[in-house]
């Protein structure tokens, strides 16, 4: 499909977004509840496309993980189709109303964006939880996914519109082609598509900031690091590290960098002992971390920290440790090293904790807790679109409400300007 073709397309998502907002809260609920019965239903020729695209990915690639299709994950997938189709529509809400010395009634009322891009990597889920949060929240969506889930894009999306035709409606969910020429003239769009959000690594996301014509909102890239103070409980640092870096490595919230202060180096053996003998975890460590756990582990397990250690989403088994000697060299690392996603502090010290918080500039910030709960259905957004790490419009887990926008209405009984 060459430009021409693309430009075809996204004029007629653009065109027929507008009719969206015709469409009742009761409808769409249903159409949302309809996708959920229909993928469970579908759960064999689901798997089997997936499987198509798994087949073309080394089994040990980063991406494999976020790729793979499951009966289990299908499931989860049904549920939070379902779990959105019953949140309450963000649209038409009055978020500010005055009436002004004139006798001007003016109110402030919440909108669609109207037509979001999203572009992504090697995700399939993404795909149902873009569409069920657009539709939810009245905007339509154009879709460029990756040749790597080409095939399980292609059958997903083949549900979407089974659904949607039931319902006669038409053009408001598009599947861009896979290949990467597509994705130029889908930035370029800035007279049908009114906010593209890139979910993927940092090279993706650095493409589409700098080739887009279109306001971009940035998800996805998470450097995320949990310093252990010196005041910090071992258990329940042990626990928490461990579930931020192994309960699922291959997505954007897992721990990359344990910071440690100095006084508790002789804490490392046991505090990673889990995860380097169990998870298998492979530590690149600075010099003291290395030198505390030497003797403990050995390589390939424990080696030493190079250059790129800091500042990798490693994506995988693997994560840094750095040493520091104070609360400010810590959030001095991170400030250095973080893409401001999701950051973390283990301490029993209420003041020490208060600082960090206050002060870590990170769209979530943690105390005493694993940062795997930077996700929006875990937020009780239902689902997410993504997770915003800048600070204009959205920041955070993306919901329903970040999907909207807004407009004034002004009343007037024929009142004039001076």
């Amino acid at each position: 499909m060459d430009s021409q073709e693309i430009y075809q397309q996204l004029a007629l998502v653009a065109k027929s977004s507008r009719k969206l907002i015709k469409i009742s809260d009761q409808e769409i609920a249903t159409i949302l509840e309809e996708l959920a019965t229909l993928t469970l239903v579908e759960t064999d020729f689901l798997l089997q496309e997936n499987k198509k695209d798994l087949q073309r990915m080394d089994p040990e690639n980063p991406k494999y993980d976020r790729l793979q299709l499951t009966p289990a994950r299908l499931k989860d997938i049904a549920d939070d189709l379902r779990k959105v189709a019953l949140l309450p529509s963000p649209l038409h809400q009055t978020l500010e109303k005055r009436t002004l010395p004139n006798g001007l009634e003016i109110s402030r009322v919440s909108v669609p964006l109207g037509v979001i891009g999203i572009v992504y990597e090697s995700r399939p889920n993404v795909t149902f939880d873009v569409f069920a949060l657009c539709l939810r929240s009245g905007n339509a969506t154009v879709l460029k996914g990756s040749r790597d889930a080409h095939y399980s894009n292609l059958a997903i999306i083949q549900l979407i519109h089974q659904v949607l035709d039931n319902h006669g409606i038409k053009g408001v969910c598009y599947l861009a082609p896979s290949d990467r020429e597509a994705l130029l003239p889908i930035l370029q769009a800035d007279n049908f598509i009114n906010t593209v959000i890139p979910r993927g690594g940092q090279g993706l996301i650095n493409f589409v900031r700098e080739n887009s014509k279109i306001p971009v909102i940035e998800t996805g890239a998470g450097i995320v690091h949990t310093y252990f103070d010196e005041t910090a409980d071992l258990e329940k640092g042990k626990a928490v590290i461990c579930n931020a870096k192994a309960r699922r490595v291959s997505v954007c919230n897992a721990l990359d960098c344990l910071v440690i202060h100095q006084s508790r180096l002789s804490d490392l053996p046991e505090l990673l002992g889990e995860l380097i003998d169990i998870h298998k975890v492979t530590v690149f460590a600075d010099d003291r971390s290395f030198a505390a756990m030497n003797g403990h582990f050995s390589a390939p397990s424990l080696q030493k920290a190079a250059v790129d250690s800091f500042g990798t989403e490693f994506l995988s088994l693997k994560m840094s440790v750095k040493t520091v000697d104070d609360l400010e060299e810590a959030m001095d690392h991170i400030a250095q090293y973080s893409s401001k996603h999701s950051e973390a502090i283990i301490s029993e010290n209420q003041e020490t904790v208060d600082y960090f918080l206050m002060n870590t500039d990170a769209a979530v910030v943690y105390a005493n807790t694993s940062t795997a709960f930077t996700d929006g259905g875990q937020f009780g957004l239902g689902a997410e679109i993504g997770i915003s790490t800048q600070k204009l419009h959205a920041r955070g887990p993306m919901g329903l409400q970040a999907l909207t926008s807004y407009k004034w209405i002004v009343k007037g009984s024929g009142q004039i300007r001076s």
